[in-house]
Parts: structure tokens; C-alpha cells; sequence
């Protein structure tokens, strides 16, 4: 629907902020009603509410909206306590890069400095979780200020701007800006930056001259929509890659030149376990969009500390923070990736390519390796059920357009090391930002607004579960069906785990009482299913594929079993 205002007539702030969300493309909105005049008019301008029920879910949702859309989501919350409930997720979004404009309804301006009903300073509240923060005091601006806050949220290093907005201006009869604005500033990135034409011949030259180059491509691949770009660097220059959690599905898994994830789950049981060498051993290290931050590094323990690094980030302050860069490309990912491959095209790439036979089979051996290890150490058909064999089971009947997030701690690393991205840009989300607990079902809900058509699979823990049940009731009433697998092992496993391993012991509470999640899901109008067995997962996991409404897959696992990461291995404490 086109809705066009007259900017010489008087109407409400709601209407002129709709119109504005509009005008970027913003279609879906993530809110509990508040602001309520806003909500009320924006069918005006078919844009639809996500009703969340808790703002730290809505937060996580409009996150995994952008990093599937490439749009700037919008995520709105009332003054005080719930406004406090946005903080964790836009800190994720921070630290992962992702863009969301929050939309933060305030006190009454009359009522400013009077101890008013959940009155809170929100500019103070926000400081440390987002890279904008403003408060609107006229009407007349809101254009204004909505237009810059989708330019700071996109642009750069793209991240959280929070826009706090006083309730009497939403009702408040305004008029539009002038002149009126005509920008939409709804995709990311908003503003492609090149690189520097001496800084790509300078890396080039490196890579060129190196005898055992590796790239290791992180989140800012996908932020930059980089994907495929980089899967022709890949074959143009045969050059190795590997990725960290968050860079998985930057290229394909498939490729013979894919390492995989790299990072401090190459214990036994890993996927790269066998290709360690690889990575420490590379004399030309190209980092893309990569934090080099504690887990990725395997606590700056893995890269190589002779090697030369090549490195190309949008935020100049990442670039040389942990490793020094010989050749530091301040740009975006994709521009200077696709400058890259263009200058290695004309330059003698004749001993990569002769290079080229050797390395793809280091990459397969280890993987074979890999795959001889986990027939020898872990039992397929063991119950309680291993999560080894629920990745296989899902690989399996994955296609190359579904998407799997999954949520923090031991569930992102199941699926990292154990399901096989097929084709460069596939999406598997994981909250690396900050990883926190709670974001696996919302980030699934998330992601199925962003693309309604595609099958979409969680993976969680019944400890980060726990955080969000109530979201099944928003995957209902929202219409938006999803897939969610509980890994259910009545413990919160990764910090019992690691409490045994550095103190011999572990605290009372990592331990749950039995909870059937089945039966929670049942209760919200959903599907839910019990899985005791490993032979029954796959046929669960199938209809759960094919149903038109969410399914919640409860699988009772092994307390015991724990992913690949290094500091656990060969510890005896965990033969408990």
C-alpha cells in the first residue's frame, strides 16, 4: 500500500515515524504493542508485528532477521524494565556486527526528571551494547532521526543504534520535515567501502610468494554478503580455507580446498583435529571479517605466531589487535576480496596451482582421519543418544537453502564440527558475539520471518531452553513453524563440564530435575515429540520437516557426552 502523507498537513508522530520504517523497507516489526500508537497505525503501511513475549527473545529475533534478510530490522521496547531486557541481545548484536535499530518508547516529555512510572535514563542503560544512541525531543525530526539512526546501524561496522522516543510525541499532531526525505537505508552493508589499490598488490605479493598459505574467513564474510566472492578466490588462487564458528558456510565444506571450522574445539571428535597442522604451520595467513577473539584462536594458541597476516576488516581497530598485520586492508569484505582475486588472476599463479594436488589431499586425509577416529570413539547407537549421531542423522536430510541456528555454548559447537555446509553462503546462525544463553528458539523464529519459505532447524540445550519456552507460543500465533531439537541431558552441560575439569567438583545447581519439553511444547498449542532412542530421531526429525506447524524435538542425551574442545582433552575428571 502506498501511503502518502501531505507534509503541509498536521498528523500524528506515529504516523510520520511509520511512514519513515517504511520508506527503509522495514515490513516486520519486532514489539510487545509498545508503542502502542505506532503499532496501531502500521498496517497503514503494511508493515506486520512480531508479537515477542519477552524483549531479550525480540532482541535475538531481529537479529537473526538481519543476518538472513540483509535488511535492518527494527525491535521496539517500553520505557524501564523492558527496555533493560533488550541490553543482552543488542550487546550480541554488537559484538557480532549486526545492525538493528531499537525503537525505545519514553516517558512523557513533561514528565522528564520526575520519577515517573519506570522512568530510567536509557542513554546511560544503552551506552555499552550499541554503537548510536539518540533521544528525540521534536516532532518535526523525527525524519531526521530515523534516517540516522538506519545510517549508523548500517554503515561501517554495523551494529545496534536505539532511537528513545517520548510517548506524548507519538501522539502528537506534527508535520513532516522539510525538505521530505526520499532515502531508503534499509539493507546492509549501506555503504561499500574499497580497499586501497597498494595494500591489495602488497597482499597479493604475499600470498603469491607464500609456500603454505591459509585463509580463515569469520562473521564478517556473511555480513558483507561475501560468500561467493570468496568461493572464487578459493578456486582462482587455490588457496586453502578455513573458518571460525561464525564464518561457517563462507564457503563450501564440500570444496576439497575447505578445511572447516577452526578454533579451540579441534580436540578428539573434531572435524579439523587432523588438519591442526595446517594452521599452525602457514606462513601467510589471510584473515577476512575475523575478531581473532579467545575461541576462534583456541586462546591465541593456534594461529601461527611466525606466520605473516594478511588482514581485511570494515573496523580499522581489528585489524593488528591480536596479530600483527603486515598488510592491513581497512575495506569491505567483498570489494576487497573480489580486488584481490582480480589482481592474483594476472599475476603467476603456476605453483599454487601445482600446490593445489598436495594440499587437497592433506585436507582429505585429515578429514578421513576424522571420520576413522569418531567410528572408533564415539557409539552411534548408544542411549541415552549421543549428539554425534543426531548431526549425522540431520546432515543427512538437510538441503543447501535450510537454515540451522542453533543456541550458545555446546550446541554451536555440535553443530559446527558436525554438520557439513554444502554450498558457499548456506546459514548457520550462532550467537559468537557474546554467546549467550537463550537466543537458539528466538534466533529460529528470526530467521523463519526473514524467509518464510525456507525449513528452519534449532538446536538447543534444555539449560538455554529453559530461558525462552515462551517463545513457542509466539511460533504459533505468529504463524511461523520451525523445527526445534532439545538436547535434553538434565544438565547445564558446558559448565559442568568445565567446573570438573579446573576444579575437580562441580556446584549443586548444573544439575536439573527431569523436565519433558514435549509436553511443554503440547501445552503451547505446538508439536512435541520424545525421544528416547537413537533410531527414533530420524523418522521425528522428518515429520517434524514436512509438518506445517512448529515441532519440538525432545531428545533425551548423554550427560556424559561433550563436543570436541580442547581443554577437555584427555581429562580424566570427566569419567565421572
Amino acid at each position: 500500500m502506498d501511503v502518502r502523507l501531505d507534509a503541509k498537513a498536521n498528523t500524528s508522530g506515529a504516523h510520520i515515524f511509520a511512514a519513515a520504517l517504511s520508506r527503509h523497507g522495514v515490513r516486520d516489526i519486532f514489539g510487545q504493542s509498545i508503542p502502542s500508537a505506532l503499532f496501531l497505525c502500521a498496517p497503514q503501511f503494511d508493515m506486520r508485528q512480531i508479537g515477542y513475549r519477552t524483549e531479550n527473545a525480540g532482541a535475538a529475533m531481529a537479529d537473526a532477521y538481519a543476518r538472513i534478510s540483509h535488511k535492518v530490522p527494527v525491535v521496539t521496547a517500553q520505557n524501564g524494565p523492558a527496555a533493560t531486557l533488550l541490553v543482552a541481545g543488542l550487546a550480541e548484536a554488537l559484538k557480532a556486527s549486526i545492525p538493528i535499530v531499537a525503537i525505545v518508547q519514553d516517558v512523557d516529555r513533561k514528565m522528564t526528571d520526575r520519577n515517573a512510572f519506570q522512568e530510567l535514563d536509557h542513554l546511560e542503560l544503552f551506552k555499552g551494547c550499541a554503537k548510536w544512541i539518540r533521544r528525540i525531543s521534536e516532532g518535526d525530526r523525527i525524519d531526521d532521526y530515523v534516517d540516522m539512526a538506519f545510517t549508523a546501524a548500517a554503515s561501517g561496522r554495523a551494529g545496534p543504534a536505539v532511537l528513545i522516543v517520548p510517548i506524548d510525541l507519538f501522539d502528537e499532531a506534527v508535520g513532516r520535515s522539510e525538505p521530505q526525505r526520499q532515502a531508503s537505508l534499509g539493507r546492509f552493508p549501506l555503504d561499500r567501502v574499497g580497499p586501497d589499490a597498494d595494500a591489495i598488490a602488497k597482499a597479493a605479493d604475499l600470498l603469491v610468494g607464500a609456500r603454505n598459505p591459509l585463509v580463515i574467513a569469520g562473521g564478517g564474510v556473511h555480513v558483507s554478503d561475501a560468500c561467493e566472492a570468496l568461493a572464487a578466490l578459493q578456486e582462482t588462487a587455490s588457496l586453502p580455507v578455513a573458518t571460525t564458528t561464525m564464518g561457517k558456510g563462507a564457503v563450501s565444506e564440500r570444496h576439497p580446498l575447505t578445511l572447516g571450522p577452526v578454533g579451540y574445539y579441534m580436540g578428539t571428535r573434531g572435524r579439523c583435529k587432523f588438519l591442526r597442522p595446517m594452521v599452525e604451520k602457514a606462513d601467510v595467513v589471510l584473515l577476512i571479517g575475523n575478531r581473532t577473539n579467545q575461541n576462534g584462536t583456541d586462546s591465541w594458541k593456534l594461529y601461527p605466531s611466525g606466520a605473516r597476516y594478511i588482514h581485511i576488516d570494515i573496523d580499522p581497530e581489528e585489524i593488528g589487535r591480536n596479530y600483527e598485520a603486515e598488510v592491513r586492508i581497512v575495506a569491505d569484505a567483498r570489494l576487497a576480496i573480489e580486488a584481490l582475486t582480480a589482481e592474483l588472476a594476472t599475476r603467476d599463479l603456476s605453483a599454487r596451482h601445482g600446490a593445489r594436488p598436495q594440499v587437497e589431499a592433506q585436507i582429505a586425509d585429515g578429514l578421513r582421519a576424522h571420520a576413522d577416529e569418531m567410528a572408533q570413539v564415539v557409539d552411534m547407537d548408544q542411549s541415552p543418544v549421543r549428539p554425534e549421531r543426531m548431526m549425522r542423522d540431520l546432515g543427512a536430510v538437510l538441503e543447501p537453502n535450510d537454515i540451522v541456528v542453533a543456541d550458545a555454548s555446546y550446541s554451536s559447537i555440535w553443530v559446527a564440527n558436525f554438520l557439513e555446509v554444502q554450498r558457499p553462503g548456506q546459514r548457520i546462525l550462532t550467537p559468537r558475539g557474546l554467546a549467550g544463553l537463550g537466543w537458539g528458539l528466538p534466533y529460529a523464529l528470526g530467521a523463519k520471518a526473514a524467509r518464510p519459505d525456507a525449513r528452519v532447524v534449532g538446536l538447543v540445550g534444555d539449560g538455554g531452553f529453559a530461558h525462552v519456552w515462551s517463545e513457542l507460543e509466539t511460533s504459533r500465533r505468529m504463524g511461523l513453524p520451525v523445527v526445534l531439537i532439545v538436547l535434553n541431558n538434565q544438565i547445564l552441560g558446558y559448565q559442568k563440564h568445565a567446573e570438573k575439569v579446573i576444579w575437580g567438583d562441580h556446584s549443586d545447581v548444573v544439575d536439573f530435575s527431569p523436565v519433558d519439553h514435549a509436553s511443554i511444547a503440547r501445552a503451547c498449542g505446538v508439536e512435541g515429540v520424545r525421544v528416547e532412542t537413537p533410531e527414533a530421531f530420524l523418522p521425528a526429525l522428518e515429520a517434524a520437516l514436512s509438518a506445517e506447524i512448529t515441532t519440538v524435538i525432545d531428545v533425551v542425551t548423554d550427560e556424559h557426552a561433550y563436543p570436541p574442545v580442547t581443554i577437555f582433552e584427555g581429562n580424566e575428571r570427566l569419567n565421572y
